[in-house]
């Protein structure tokens, strides 16, 4: 059965896409712990993160690492990056803009961001993105 993360990537629900390549698609957060947080996911659906094929892994942290570098821009401040993989069975990286280590507290309250305001922050992060060969 397909994770919600899948159906996500195949549009069978909808999202805000912040980017996308081969390997790895990211997207909005609709239950942020900050606004402005991402998820990235691989393609290639696989519970825990350290199951993907070695170039999948590389190419997935390759690319939050390319998405953590324009939210900077997009932000001004650190993005915290954090793997958990306990929420949906399918791999993830969470990135998120933070000020403090709690911050990136996953067991603080989520915020509530409405469909607009998440396209208009993916829209910010997409204008610093650059794309890397």
């Amino acid at each position: 059965m397909s994770s919600i993360f899948s159906k996500i990537v195949q549009g069978v629900i909808p999202s805000v896409k912040v980017a996308e390549n081969e390997f790895a698609f990211a997207f909005m957060d609709i239950f942020p712990l900050r606004k402005g947080h991402v998820l990235v996911v691989p393609k290639m659906e696989v519970d825990e993160i350290y199951n993907l094929p070695e170039k999948d892994y590389i190419e997935l942290t390759k690319f939050a690492k390319q998405l953590a570098s324009a939210m900077r821009k997009a932000f001004n401040m650190r993005i915290g990056m954090s793997v958990i993989g306990l929420e949906i069975p399918h791999a993830h990286i969470h990135l998120i803009p933070i000020e403090t280590a709690n911050d990136i507290n996953f067991n603080q309250e989520k915020q509530k961001v409405n469909t607009d305001e998440l396209q208009k922050i993916a829209d910010n992060i997409k204008l610093h993105i650059i794309c890397e060969s």
